[in-house]
C-alpha cells in the first residue's frame, strides 16, 4: 500500500512514524508547507518532502493518505485527495462546520472512496473491550455514561476550544458506548485562559431516555482522562491513560484483561486493511459528522445559554 501523509505537526508526525514502522507500506511523501520542516522529517523517514499537497497527487500515486493539517483545512484538503482516487483518513474534528463534512461524505461517496475520521480513542484498547462488556449484557441496561477529560492547556491549540479540541472524543465515545445518536445537548462552559472555551461541563441526552456527561478542561494540573458507565447490574471504570477496565457489582470487584497497546497503531492498522480490502472504514464520515454536529450545538449551548436539539 502506497501512503502519504499531509501535515507534519505532532499528529501528523505520529502519523509518519507508524507509517514508517508497518509492513506491506510504503511511505511514499509528506506534504506541509513549512518547508524546511518537511524536509527534515522527509529526510528521517526516508521519504519525498512536498511543500504543496496537490504536487505530491500530481507526482506520485497513492493508495491512501492520513490528513492531519488545522481543522479548516480538512474539507479543501480532503477534496483534492478524494478527486485524485485516494482514501483518506481525516483527523478529528472531521470538519469545521457540518456542511463541509456533509461535502465530503457526498463527495467520497461520488467517487467511491473510503473516508475514516481519525478518533483515536474509538482504538484504545480500553474502549474496546468496555465496549465488548457492554455489549455481552455483563452490565445490564446501560443509563449514564459520564467522562472527565482535563489537564492543562497546549499552546499549540490556537484555532478551536477545549470542546472541539479534546471535548468531541467523549462525544464520539458516549454515542459508540451507547451504539446511538445523541438528540440534545446543553452546556455551561467558560472562557478564562483562551480566545475560545477552556472549559465545559456537556450534558447529553440519548434516545430520549439514556445520559451522558462530559467534564473537560485546560485548567486541570495534572491529565485525568477517565469513563463511568452505570448499569442496572453493575459500573465500569475504564481509564483510557491505564488502558484499564475494572468492573463492580454487589458481590465482585474484577479487573478486565486489557492487552495494552498504542491506540494511533491500530487506527492506523483498521485504515489500511479498509483501503486494502475495500471493506468500510470506522469510524465513518457520518459517525464523524455526528460527533461535530453535537460538539457545535455544545458551543451553541453556553453561548446562548440554552438546550439545543439536534
Amino acid at each position: 500500500m502506497r501512503i502519504g501523509v499531509v501535515g507534519t505537526g505532532y499528529m501528523g508526525e505520529n502519523h509518519v512514524r507508524i507509517y514508517s514502522e508497518m509492513e506491506d507500506v510504503k511511505l511514499i511523501g509528506i506534504s506541509d508547507p513549512n518547508t524546511s520542516r518537511v524536509k527534515e522529517l522527509a529526510a528521517m523517514y526516508n521519504t519525498l518532502p512536498f511543500a504543496d499537497h496537490k504536487k505530491m497527487f500530481e507526482k506520485t500515486k497513492l493508495d491512501a493518505i492520513s490528513i492531519a493539517a488545522p481543522t479548516t483545512l480538512h474539507c479543501p484538503i480532503v477534496l483534492d485527495a478524494l478527486g485524485a482516487g485516494v482514501d483518506v483518513l481525516v483527523e478529528k474534528p472531521i470538519a469545521d462546520s457540518v456542511e463541509n463534512a456533509a461535502a465530503m461524505i457526498e463527495y467520497a461517496e461520488e467517487q467511491d472512496r473510503h473516508l475514516m475520521v481519525g478518533h483515536i480513542e474509538r482504538f484504545n484498547p480500553a474502549v474496546l473491550k468496555l465496549k465488548e462488556i457492554v455489549d455481552s449484557g455483563t452490565l445490564g441496561k446501560v443509563v449514564s455514561v459520564s467522562t472527565r477529560r482535563v489537564g492543562p492547556y497546549n499552546p499549540r491549540t490556537r484555532d478551536v476550544g477545549v470542546i472541539l479540541d479534546i471535548g468531541v472524543h467523549d462525544i464520539d465515545i458516549i454515542s459508540c458506548i451507547y451504539g446511538m445518536k445523541i438528540n440534545q445537548v446543553y452546556t455551561v462552559a467558560g472562557s478564562d485562559i483562551h480566545s475560545f472555551e477552556d472549559h465545559a461541563t456537556i450534558h447529553l441526552r440519548l434516545n430520549h431516555a439514556y445520559s451522558g456527561l462530559v467534564e473537560t478542561n485546560w485548567l486541570t494540573p495534572h491529565k485525568i482522562r477517565k469513563l463511568t458507565a452505570v448499569g442496572l447490574k453493575g459500573v465500569a471504570y475504564l481509564d483510557y491513560l491505564d488502558q484499564s477496565v475494572e468492573l463492580h457489582d454487589n458481590g465482585w470487584v474484577q479487573k478486565a484483561r486489557v492487552e495494552k497497546v498504542e491506540p494511533l497503531k491500530k487506527e492506523l492498522s483498521h485504515f489500511i486493511s479498509c483501503a486494502r480490502d475495500g471493506n468500510c472504514p470506522m469510524p465513518s464520515g457520518e459517525e464523524g459528522k455526528h460527533a461535530l454536529e453535537v460538539a457545535l450545538a455544545a458551543i451553541q449551548s453556553y453561548q446562548e445559554e440554552r438546550m439545543i436539539e439536534i
